[in-house]
């Protein structure tokens, strides 16, 4: 068990989940829906902690692993606000990212940090294993017209190719100029979050410590010549009736 996890007095380990409003305003749509969220997770049993991005200095990523793969590790090398939000990330179980819709992506300060957790990602480089590896992660994407799915889609894809679960249901949106409180399905969405992530922490409190295995690799050497065999016999038989189709036209 991590030293810093909070357990409840009846000796079960509680889960942390963190919110990251990438939202200058503290008050608007992005904030709502993920508060939202983290309400819903406590309501799971979940410890929460919500982060004003804009709040802090969070300096752009300076792409180290472009110079040396090996370089860019836990701890970075910026010194920034930077250092106590790894401190809060490496102790919870789950984040819950929401962003405003800025030209169909995320605002500039979540690129940032987005950018500067890789340092947790390439550890696989360098131990073999990402160090956000089964933690589980959420997204909201907030704005008054198109692009949320852009958002949602690429932060997915981000976070999932760093080693976080996303579990069912955890995205949520808002695209247009309705008040939200009139929206009961976005805010309905937006509390699923943070019950899902909570509900997939809990699954996962005791799962694998290693998801993605480097090991695989020379495993992967040997197989992989029969997957080439089977392709080629499959070409084999498909040839003729792929040529009669081409010809066709």
């Amino acid at each position: 068990m991590h030293p810093l996890l909070f357990v409840r007095g009846d000796g079960v380990a509680e889960i942390y989940i963190l919110g990251f409003n990438g939202s200058p305003r503290k008050y608007g749509n992005t904030f709502k829906m993920l508060k939202m969220a983290l309400l819903a997770a406590e309501r799971e049993g979940a410890r929460t902690r919500l982060f004003h991005l804009y709040d802090y200095n969070i300096k752009p990523c300076l792409g180290c692993l472009v110079d040396d793969q090996k370089a860019c590790r836990y701890p970075c090398v910026i010194e920034d606000d930077m250092k106590e939000i790894y401190r809060e990330i490496l102790d919870a179980d789950g984040i819950i990212i929401a962003t405003p819709i800025y030209w169909y992506n995320v605002s500039g300060v979540l690129k940032n940090f987005i950018d500067r957790i890789t340092v947790f990602e390439n550890m696989i480089n360098i131990e073999g294993r990402s160090w956000v590896e089964g933690k589980v992660a959420g997204v909201i994407a907030a704005g008054n017209d198109s692009g949320c799915i852009s958002v949602i889609s690429n932060l997915y894809a981000v976070l999932n190719s760093m080693g976080f679960a996303i579990p069912p249901w955890a995205l949520a949106y808002k695209n247009n100029m309705l008040p939200l409180k009139s929206e009961k399905e976005r805010l309905l969405d937006a509390a699923n979050i943070g019950r899902c992530v909570a509900l997939m922490a809990k699954l996962l409190k005791n799962g694998p410590e290693k998801w993605y295995s480097v090991d695989l690799a020379k495993w992967m050497e040997e197989i992989y010549p029969l997957v080439e065999e089977e392709a080629e016999e499959n070409w084999r038989r498909q040839e003729p009736e792929r040529r009669r189709i081409i010809k066709r036209r």
